[in-house]
């Protein structure tokens, strides 16, 4: 379908004319696996420490997607705190015996598992299948004859082991797991960081599709054996070559009514994130070859555009939401929280039209911005666009900052303060990793007394180069601070965020509280 100019995202993969270019999703939704049910394809991707996490995507063409849920609204206990990078790792998405199926590593908790009936929700609570350390990246299989099988790789910052693959027997009814498994390939030597296991089964073989070398310089690697515990033939079938797509990393592939086959997976584009991108895929000799063989060497390089895939019909345009005008009475699905929110943070009815955030201190214990709990994130969603927040900041008993944030390790915002001393807007630069955990206002701007609300904005362009602007009436907007480059978070890009914090209290009166009127991508 074509779309005119004006009823364009920031980014889109169809081209419009049959075809499309990669990314198909210029956003952060890393380690993703994808499954065909009938003529819907359902993606989820790992969310670390975002609550709510375990994102669903739907589509009916491998190229346009909506987010239309998420599998999960709290992670497990021991969630109070932010833990950058902690909670939900790859996980495994499955249509098994008429029931939705995820599976995840949480590398410190252990192998935890939810159904669904519908894949928008509800999901059923979190299942712990097997309490571990290390055992990440789960995969689940069940094969003709009943039996239940598991395959993992491991996190050698908890156990100790990397570069190897293991298979578990599994109950049939997928809650729990039947012994401690069998190593089944060891990468050490041609296979480093061999991760992110797939479990296929196709015309007799048994396929592990996972990508080794690492996630900014690998490649996908598939074994394949007649046997579930092998031994396991091993082959590269994608790397980055002479393209400019590095890795390519984990994902999972598709076989369509159609007869054609695809493969899904992402890229590193370290302040973007893991976006995810769509390959071509064949069978030659039992071996899939993906995107494109320029060599002859049955090693594929990944394809920037291409026909899409065949699926029998035309379907609309569709991309995730990223802007909100807070009209429902729910978030916008784009919006995660930094770990398991409290119903306190926020509401979208005490001012019909607006989302409230109430002023929260830091936690016990937290000296700046980045372990902060209340900010309310969504992840980049192209390669350049610009973000702009409508506010209005009533000030309580101590002082307050609310306002917009590009969040990674590195961060910068941009905030209203309200104090005993008058209102400014200040631009505070930070520093999250732990041995240089700090921050300073870099510049701020008083404000006039009369001012009732303000508009705030980042510039985004390559390479994640970010300008903060602030405007008294919507119109003329005048750049405050130094421009920076973005840069990712534990294992995520960087993010986009709206907050509301107490950063200094005063005894008697109440909490202040933001009124975000609206947030626009464009």
């Amino acid at each position: 379908m074509k779309v005119s100019k004006q009823e364009k995202p920031v980014w889109y993969a169809d081209l419009g004319d049959g075809t499309f270019r990669n990314p198909i999703l210029y956003a952060d939704y890393s380690d993703p696996d994808v499954i065909r049910v009938g003529e819907d394809f359902y993606m989820t991707a790992s969310s670390f420490n975002s609550v709510p996490g375990l994102p669903i995507l739907h589509s009916k063409d491998l190229v346009n997607w909506t987010l239309i849920g998420h599998a999960i609204q709290e992670l497990p206990e021991g969630y109070e705190g932010v833990r950058h990078g902690d909670g939900v790792w790859a996980p495994s998405i499955r249509h098994h015996d008429g029931k939705f199926w995820i599976y995840f590593g949480a590398p410190d908790e252990g192998i935890f598992m939810t159904t669904a009936v519908d894949p928008a929700g509800p999901w059923t609570p979190l299942h712990l299948v097997k309490e571990v350390k290390g055992w990440i990246d789960t995969c689940p299989f069940w094969d003709e004859d009943g039996q239940a099988y598991m395959v993992n790789a491991f996190a050698k910052s908890r156990c100790g082991i990397k570069s190897k693959l293991q298979i578990c027997r599994m109950s049939p009814d997928g809650t729990s797991l039947l012994d401690e498994g069998q190593l089944v390939f060891d990468g050490t030597e041609h296979h480093p960081t061999i991760e992110g296991p797939k479990l296929y089964k196709r015309n007799g073989y048994y396929y592990i599709f996972a990508p080794a070398g690492g996630v900014p310089v690998g490649w996908q690697t598939i074994l394949r054996s007649k046997h579930i515990f092998g031994p396991y033939e091993d082959r590269i079938v994608l790397h980055q070559g002479d393209s400019i797509v590095n890795g390519p990393h984990q994902g999972g592939y598709i076989e369509l009514e159609s007869g054609e086959s695809w493969f899904l997976h992402f890229q590193d584009r370290e302040a973007y994130g893991r976006i995810v991108h769509l390959q071509p895929m064949g069978w030659e000799n039992d071996w899939p070859v993906m995107g494109i063989d320029t060599n002859g060497d049955g090693i594929g390089e990944p394809v920037l555009t291409h026909k899409k895939p065949d699926v029998g019909r035309e379907y609309p345009f569709a991309v995730p939401a990223t802007s909100d005008e807070f009209e429902e009475n729910a978030l916008g699905l784009q919006w995660q929280w930094q770990t398991n929110p409290q119903p306190e943070w926020h509401s979208l009815d005490a001012r019909p039209g607006h989302l409230r955030l109430f002023a929260q201190p830091l936690p016990e214990g937290v000296t700046t911005f980045y372990d902060a709990r209340n900010v309310l994130c969504q992840k980049f969603p192209a390669p350049e666009f610009i973000a702009t927040a409508k506010l209005e900041l009533t000030s309580g008993r101590g002082q307050e900052r609310a306002g917009l944030t590009v969040f990674g390790h590195d961060y910068r915002y941009l905030a209203w303060e309200s104090s005993a001393e008058g209102a400014r807007l200040v631009f505070v630069k930070g520093f999250g990793k732990k041995e240089t955990t700090s921050e300073e206002v870099e510049a701020a701007v008083a404000l006039p007394a009369s001012v009732r609300e303000v508009y705030l904005r980042v510039s985004v362009v390559l390479e994640a180069v970010c300008t903060f602007q602030y405007s008294l009436d919507g119109e003329t907007y005048h750049k405050i601070g130094e421009p920076f480059e973005a840069v990712p978070g534990h294992w995520v890009g960087a993010k986009l965020g709206l907050f509301c914090i107490e950063q200094a209290s005063a005894d008697g009166g109440a909490r202040g509280y933001a009124d975000f009127d609206w947030f626009r991508i464009e």
